[in-house]
């Protein structure tokens, strides 16, 4: 069942255009130049409840927009969007019940007060029940390995520390749907595998249906089973991660390492199918063509005695640098 559903969501920006100089500034005066920028483009997808879906694309692609105007923060000027059956920017109130979000550039906490007073300060907006909110509390705490930071003052924590406790914050009145704008933007990798772990624990647990920005495909990897990118504000693939690298990964490596030669003629042959990347006495390593992956593999153990061989796969990272380049 879609819990979140897009149909030709679109946002677009107004401004004028004028010239240079003291001419064409007294001429916009009189007539200006309406010009129209798209955000996001007429962008149509759903998400099912219990997805962990990452959303991903270049600087200005849209993503942000896009989870603003599912947030209910900016309106739409086309499209219509229904996340649980209600409009975002029309049902507000009743919808923000529903919802947490993290944004990795802006935090819910006080700045001088310890996360412990932030937490029973949220508490009080949502309303929350005492035996829920501890319950609830003691069990991201310990997950997060929080306990000895929740007196500390906001401003005396680390900004993995700090990122913990905003998920905390998101995650206190139980919603049904996590937003995520880069909420690892900066945080250490000890940091970000545990709120990578948190993550995939409070979807498998609670089902919380989950929409990722961010510009860290490991987090991408490592947490989502689907992917959506997007770029100029259109929606240019929506499928399963790991199809992703099978439809636009064009090359793989292989790495080398030669006891023997045996037909000099075949292996010079061979490597002129594929492009170098190192070379060191016996060890290779050089990019193939997929297309020709397999007859090269093959080649290689029928000329020569390998003592060691491996396939790399391209990484995500690396496929999407590819896509985002339009090859």
């Amino acid at each position: 069942m879609a819990i979140i559903e897009l149909n030709k969501l679109e946002r677009t920006y107004t401004s004028y255009k004028r010239g240079h100089g003291l001419k064409e500034a007294f001429k916009a005066l009189f007539k200006r130049e309406l010009v129209f920028s798209y955000a996001v483009k007429k962008i149509s997808f759903s998400v099912e409840e219990g997805e962990i879906v990452g959303f991903v694309g270049p600087n200005g692609a849209g993503k942000s927009t896009t989870i603003k105007m599912l947030t209910g923060i900016l309106y739409p000027t086309g499209g219509h969007v229904s996340v649980m059956g209600l409009v975002p920017w029309k049902q507000r109130k009743e919808y923000v019940w529903h919802i947490g979000v993290v944004f990795g550039q802006k935090s819910q906490l006080w700045w001088d007060l310890p996360p412990a007073d932030a937490f029973y300060l949220m508490k009080g907006i949502y309303n929350i029940p005492e035996e829920l909110f501890k319950t609830k509390l003691a069990e991201m705490v310990k997950m997060l390995r929080l306990e000895e930071i929740m007196q500390r003052p906001t401003r005396d924590l680390s900004l993995g520390e700090r990122m913990k406790c905003e998920f905390v914050m998101a995650l206190l009145h139980n919603p049904k749907i996590l937003f995520l704008d880069e909420p690892t933007i900066g945080v250490d990798a000890i940091a970000k595998e545990e709120i990578r772990a948190f993550l995939k624990e409070i979807n498998r647990k609670y089902k919380t249906t989950i929409l990722l920005t961010t510009h860290d495909m490991d987090d991408i990897e490592q947490v989502c089973e689907r992917i959506i990118i997007i770029d100029h504000g259109c929606i240019i693939y929506d499928g399963n991660l790991a199809e992703v690298k099978k439809k636009y990964t064009k090359r793989k490596t292989i790495e080398f390492e030669v006891v023997k030669i045996t037909d000099k003629r075949k292996y010079n042959a061979l490597m002129k199918k594929v492009t170098i990347i190192e070379s060191r006495n016996n060890y290779r390593s050089v990019h193939v063509e997929n297309k020709v992956a397999s007859q090269v593999l093959k080649g290689l153990m029928d000329c020569c005695d390998i003592a060691d061989l491996l396939v790399h796969e391209p990484e995500l990272e690396d496929v999407i640098k590819e896509i985002y380049r339009g090859q």
